[in-house]
């Protein structure tokens, strides 16, 4: 046989015998689907290096031709890409919160110190990069929807600011900012910082290395600094965007910053949410914000309004009119009521006591006052609160004086069983009751552990009044009392006076008092002392 037929033949062979052991479907199986894919990178021409992100994919991704919306999240100083699905869990938050914000796209960029802006010098424009680079890539690689209104930007401290001024310098990309925790400054702070620590943070950036006082603030920072540029007529941070700030009450200095920032949009007529609950500078503290700033996200993509959802609280039962007694404070026309606890009168101990100036609606005082009581007796019912007396003082025509004050503290405590020495007492206001609960303070240091006042309409320039008094301050976001409030909270932060400081959604009402001082709650148990 000819060696070449005989050579063709035996490669036949060889390739019949070697495709029996190969699995036809092999070539044609699909790839694995991967919701978390970790290590992307885009090569970045503007500087000069590999930028590596991640992206989480909505389950619906897989199985579908959909285009989706997309949430850019950034890390803090120090952190990296890695952060939002470590530390942050963003798989968990995302699956649970999806009926909020609908199928999304996360995309988690590594953004390195650089504040998420271009350096002043243009040696590092990151800020260019995200927009020109990083952006069209994930748009390209992934399914995106290309609209601003579905675009969001969400970070945490470092990346709080940059979820804020991305969406404000760049409208035509992203139209809605969620800064937690926003780590910026003041004009005063930033020109206050250590030398060393404005060099390294923030002179590397925003320019000024090595100057000090108002050299400080460069035309470079205040282009980037929401304090100067949100009072640009025309500015691009002015176009509409949904903004939702976010920061605790307990951290060291960014809360007198975004608390500020509140203050200057408000004056501004800015549209925004913001919010100021317990707690620091930890993912404890972002992952409780999260639930309520999927649902912002969510109101966002779908082009809707964020609705004010402010809770009408449910007070509980009504009391029994045997736990009430109502008492006149004599030679005076000031009318006030004391309610017992249920087991008073089966028990022979003493009791701390709430003293409520309480602002009534005109036409509802009966009611107001009943849901009042009603609230707080329930909550020492569940055991939210001690066993306590409730006295009610209803703001009169008749002025309430820190003497008239004394007066019925003197008169409860011959009456009832309180205790005889001490501050075993609280005081709380609302509205106008609530100035007045401020104004006495300073009568009542001796006799009053802790002031706690609900959208009191105080002056712009409040202070703490009185020594040795704990304060609480509560406010809806939309409140026309926020100067007084922002006033009074600054000075009890310089002061070192101890407080505990609440922003909630909304405009006040009596239910929102209610549900704030329902909330208050822990904060009155710890001050019922000597």
């Amino acid at each position: 046989m000819n060696k070449r037929i005989l050579f063709f033949l035996s490669f036949v062979m060889l390739s019949a015998l070697t495709g029996c052991d190969r699995n036809p479907d092999e070539d044609d199986k699909p790839e694995v689907f991967v919701r978390l894919q970790k290590d992307l990178s885009v090569q970045s021409s503007l500087l000069n290096r590999a930028i590596n992100y991640a992206v989480l994919l909505p389950p619906e991704y897989e199985n579908s031709t959909d285009s989706f919306a997309v949430v850019y999240l950034l890390h803090g100083f120090g952190d990296n890409e890695k952060a939002w699905y470590q530390g942050g869990n963003i798989q968990f938050y995302a699956d649970k919160y999806a009926l909020e914000t609908g199928p999304v796209i996360y995309v988690m960029p590594q953004g390195f110190n650089t504040y998420w802006v271009n350096k002043y010098n243009g040696n590092y424009p990151y800020m260019d990069m995200l927009v020109n680079e990083l952006l069209p890539e994930v748009d390209t690689k992934f399914r995106t929807r290309k609209d601003p209104s579905q675009r969001a930007v969400m970070g945490y401290s470092m990346g709080g600011y940059g979820a804020f001024v991305l969406p404000a310098k760049h409208p035509e990309i992203f139209k809605t900012a969620v800064a937690l925790s926003m780590s910026f400054r003041t004009d005063e702070q930033y020109i206050n910082e250590p030398q060393g620590v404005f060099d390294s943070q923030w002179g590397t950036i925003f320019g000024g290395m090595g100057v000090a006082g108002d050299a400080r603030l460069t035309p470079y920072f205040k282009n980037y600094s929401p304090f100067h540029f949100f009072g640009n007529p025309g500015d691009p941070a002015l176009s509409g965007q949904n903004y939702f700030i976010d920061c605790g009450d307990d951290e060291e200095s960014l809360s007198e910053t975004n608390n500020s920032l509140h203050l200057v949009m408000r004056d501004l007529s800015i549209n925004h949410e913001y919010r100021v609950r317990n707690g620091a500078h930890s993912w404890d503290y972002w992952h409780k914000s999260l639930p309520e700033a999927f649902r912002f996200m969510g109101y966002a993509f779908r082009n809707i309004g964020f609705p004010d959802d402010s809770e009408v609280l449910d007070p509980g039962a009504v009391i029994p009119e045997s736990r009430i007694t109502g008492w006149m404070l004599p030679e005076t026309q000031i009318n006030y009521k004391v309610i017992v606890p249920e087991s008073y009168s089966s028990e022979t101990r003493y009791y701390p006591v709430v003293y409520v100036l309480h602002s009534r609606q005109t036409g509802s005082e009966t009611s107001e006052s009943q849901r009042l009581i009603s609230l707080l007796s329930n909550n020492m019912a569940i055991l939210r609160l001690p066993k306590l007396l409730i006295v009610e003082i209803p703001l009169q025509e008749n002025e309430i004086t820190g003497d008239v004050l004394k007066n019925i503290i003197t008169e409860v405590k011959q009456n009832f069983r309180t205790y005889p020495e001490g501050k075993y007492a609280v005081v709380a206001g609302n509205r106008e009751a609530g100035k007045k609960a401020w104004e006495l303070m300073t009568e009542m240091s001796d006799q009053i552990n802790a002031c706690l006042l609900f959208d009191a309409t105080l002056p712009e320039n409040a202070i703490a009044q009185g020594t040795g008094i704990s304060f609480y301050l509560d406010i809806t976001d939309k409140s026309e009392n926020y100067k007084g409030y922002h006033s009074l909270y600054m000075n009890l932060r310089q002061n070192d006076i101890p407080y505990e400081y609440r922003v909630r959604q909304g405009t006040p009402t009596h239910d929102s008092f209610l549900s704030g001082l329902s909330e208050a709650s822990v904060f009155i148990k710890d001050n019922l002392k000597k």
